[in-house]
């Protein structure tokens, strides 16, 4: 029999009954596709750490979870960090015209006979590197200071005093009598970081207080010459972490929270551009500042550059030019300090150094660190080239005297 011979009633079952069929199949079809109604996720998920699962939930908590690194190195190091605050009194002279008899005889004796002193105050930052309260900081920030005043995050204040400075890298220590226990800067290695690693600027910069910047190390060994400071000893970290005034002194920390470097300069005419001192460099002398003594340093009393043959060939070819040099690579002399161990030795301005102590002499740079390793008195064996002739000259090292 056929369907439509079927009587009507049976037809209606039988088409409900294939209706509620096909609703099944297509409601299960709905159900293995559609993300609103897929299945619970393995049990075996819940094992996974509250990172992975941040990242899986929302990708806004994953970026936090991705940056926590700084936080948990501020919080590490934050309490030790410090504010330096420093006052000092300068005498102010009279300008020159003052004793001009035309000035006198003209406006008479109602002018002042001497201006009264100046209160000059000082912003800078530091840290703590040992709970009885050693501080250390740059030179520069507590330089000829009458008064330094050293605040902590907790709001504490303490008179300190400086245990000892050192121009020529510009670092120093201060001393605050706290009754010990107080928190600690983790030191680092500044021979461990590399470009491109995580570097962390905390500090006051102009006066904004535990304001903490982010950045990577941008290059190693940047030369305090290239720098524009050649009075200092220094080959600088450069980052990009934002330093400002009120920054000098504060760390540089990696993305462990160890501190990496001390945070020193910065450039007038760039931005993104700031230099710290390493660490280690800091710790090679930070026995003798905190034992209050001097540290020395030999010199040889030159000003340099660093030469090579085109550099040397276009000097030569200028026609304006006061000096044929060799073109040779090496170290050109440009000026000899007088009564210094090189004019004693006999080196002239022209001269270019090639060698010390049988060593190949390519950079200024190379030049400088080799004396600074060097020993009070030692005598160096130095190889210049002036004009056609090589000479060989013997120069005893001498301590470089404070420029303060």
């Amino acid at each position: 029999m056929r369907f439509s011979q079927l009587p009507r009633f049976i037809k209606q079952l039988f088409t409900h009954v294939l209706a509620m069929i096909l609703g099944v199949v297509l409601t299960v079809g709905t159900i293995q596709v559609s993300p609103s109604q897929a299945d619970p996720a393995p049990k075996s998920v819940t094992n996974d750490t509250p990172q992975l699962l941040a990242q899986r939930q929302s990708p806004a908590t994953a970026a936090i979870g991705n940056s926590s690194f700084v936080t948990a190195a501020v919080n590490r190091v934050g309490p030790a960090v410090v504010r330096i605050d420093t006052e000092r009194t300068v005498t102010r002279r009279l300008p020159d015209f003052y004793d001009d008899p035309f000035f006198r005889r003209f406006f008479g004796d109602s002018f002042p006979q001497q201006l009264p002193p100046e209160q000059l105050r000082g912003l800078g930052s530091g840290f703590i590197i040992d709970k009885s309260g050693l501080v250390m900081t740059n030179a520069h920030v507590v330089d000829n200071a009458d008064r330094v005043t050293v605040s902590l995050k907790d709001g504490r204040k303490f008179d300190g005093k400086v245990q000892g400075v050192d121009e020529v890298t510009d670092l120093a220590l201060v001393k605050i009598d706290a009754g010990g226990n107080l928190p600690v800067a983790p030191l680092g290695s500044s021979s461990n970081v590399q470009v491109g690693d995580w570097a962390i600027a905390v500090g006051n910069p102009l006066g904004f207080d535990n304001t903490v910047t982010l950045g990577i190390v941008s290059t190693l060994r940047r030369s305090s010459a290239q720098v524009g400071i050649p009075d200092k000893r220094l080959d600088f970290i450069q980052t990009d972490a934002a330093i400002n005034p009120g920054n000098s002194g504060g760390p540089l920390l990696n993305d462990r929270g160890e501190v990496i470097g001390i945070n020193t300069a910065i450039r007038a005419d760039a931005t993104g551009i700031g230099f710290a001192i390493p660490i280690d460099k800091a710790k090679q002398i930070t026995a003798q500042l905190q034992r209050g003594g001097k540290v020395a340093h030999p010199y040889l009393g030159v000003q340099m550059i660093t030469l090579t043959p085109q550099l040397a060939k276009e000097n030569n070819n200028d026609p304006n030019s006061q000096l044929i040099i060799p073109e040779v690579n090496g170290v050109l002399v440009v000026r000899v300090l007088p009564d210094s161990p090189a004019a004693t030795a006999g080196i002239r301005r022209g001269d270019v150094i090639t060698q010390v102590d049988g060593q190949a002499i390519t950079s200024a740079e190379q030049l400088q660190n080799l004396v600074e390793d060097t020993r009070i008195g030692q005598v160096l064996q130095v190889k210049v080239q002036r004009g056609n002739q090589t000479q060989q000259l013997s120069v005893r090292t001498a301590e470089l005297k404070s420029t303060s």
